[in-house]
């Protein structure tokens, strides 16, 4: 037996050494060590760099692309965050610099943006918040945004070089099944285009109610398939000295296949208003072929507060809003507004008009107060597309037609908007 094993281990060693009959001693093969993971980190790290430029003629008393007419900034955010700092605490926060690179000097007299009153260049911390989850309830405490899904009279508008962003505290649930719960409370608010700061100790945030602030309720459901039920409750106590100002708002869209509908409707409503606040609004639409077309409709009474969005005031929920044309549908305005969009030239390509029928107290704040009836027309012809993954633009021509502009100036105005930004 042992003078068989002996003779197999030679027989092996020559056939694998190609002749060579010395004797090989057989190696011991230590196993190498696994090798160890770098422990996972929970930070994420990401921003964007902006060009954002804007030109029109002032409704006659400008000329496109004349410095006196345009506005340019550009702008990096930085972003960093973690889901469990400690504790399963988390934290996040994001810093931005708005800036012009001198282009004040000879190409544009202003800019759409700025971090720091006062100042053209400057930096400002847009986020800075804490998280903590608890089962199935998430806290969120500090500098946030806002979606405009869950959140539609105080949300993040994105029009802009980037969000504006709250103070608040929310509370979101979702042990119902299909259901999510919110609750917030809301101090205050940055609007990037409002370049006079009344609350200078707070940096760029201006309480949207005294100390008291907006708290809000939500409840969004979706166990229905295609169908997304939204209701929200906002209640400002003492908005108007000693008299509170309520409001609530419902949304309900429905998606099947090719084909997509909704209405919203809405009230605010105050002991102290003359007129309560009420508007609502539908749209339909679907795709074909290659063509993505809706029609949208809404209407907002003669109330005594218009329909915006508390934080930055520029933009409505409804869903009517275009790029320019929250003057005119925010307030008093049976609105109707057609879209249509495709694919080509590498990106897609949309073209969108509105109607406006304006009410004896509609007003326009470019040139003060008028009043008076009349209509309001806008088309917006829009070009987006990504150049690479991380590198998108967006450029629109919009014209304007508006009966409450008075001489000397025109009732129309062309107005060019375009941005890039890029993602790392």
């Amino acid at each position: 037996m042992k003078k068989t094993l002996a003779l197999s281990l030679v027989v092996s060693t020559f056939i694998f050494a190609g002749g060579d009959i010395a004797p090989v001693e057989p190696a011991v093969v230590t196993p190498a060590p696994a090798p160890v993971a770098a422990p996972a980190s929970n930070w994420k790290f990401s921003g964007q760099g902006v060009v954002y430029y804007q030109t029109r003629d002032n409704w006659g008393q400008g000329s496109l692309f004349d410095q006196g007419s345009s506005q340019a900034n550009v702008g990096l955010s930085l972003k960093a965050e973690n889901s469990d700092l400690i504790g399963g605490i988390g934290f996040g926060t994001e810093l931005i610099g708005l800036g012009t690179l001198g282009l004040e000097e000879d190409v544009v007299s202003g800019v759409l943006a700025r971090a720091s009153e006062g100042e053209l260049n400057a930096g400002a911390i847009n986020q800075l918040y804490l998280t903590y989850g608890l089962n199935n309830t998430k806290f969120k405490v500090g500098r946030q945004e806002l979606p405009l899904a869950l959140s539609p009279l105080a949300y993040s508008e994105g029009w802009n070089l980037f969000k504006n962003t709250f103070e608040a505290l929310t509370i979101v649930n979702t042990d119902i099944a299909n259901t999510t719960l919110v609750g917030a409370w809301v101090r205050s608010g940055n609007g990037f285009v409002n370049t006079a700061n009344p609350d200078i100790s707070h940096g760029n945030f201006v309480k949207l109610n005294g100390n008291d602030g907006v708290y809000m309720l939500t409840a969004q459901n979706k166990s229905i398939d295609g169908l997304t039920l939204t209701g929200s409750l906002y209640h400002a106590p003492d908005m108007l000295v000693t008299d509170d100002v309520n409001a609530g708002w419902l949304d309900a869209a429905f998606k099947i296949g090719s084909f997509n509908a909704a209405l919203q409707g809405g009230i605010i409503e105050s002991s102290a208003f003359t007129n309560d606040t009420t508007a609502y609004g539908a749209k339909i639409g679907g795709t074909f072929g290659d063509i993505d077309a809706s029609l949208a409709f809404s209407s907002v009474n003669d109330g005594d507060l218009g329909v915006k969005e508390l934080g930055a005031k520029v933009k409505t929920p409804l869903y009517t809003q275009m790029i320019l044309n929250q003057d005119a549908i925010y307030k008093d305005s049976d609105t109707v507004v057609a879209r249509a969009s495709m694919k080509a030239l590498g990106g897609k390509i949309a073209l969108e008009y509105d109607y406006s029928d304006l009410g004896s107290t509609a007003t326009k704040s470019t040139f003060g107060t008028l009043g008076g009836a009349g209509t309001y027309q806008e088309a917006d012809l829009i070009y987006t597309t990504n150049i690479t993954k991380d590198l998108s633009v967006f450029a629109a021509y919009v014209y304007q037609h508006d009966d409450r502009v008075v001489a000397p100036a025109d009732n129309s105005q062309n107005f060019i908007r375009a941005w890039a930004r890029y993602n790392f």
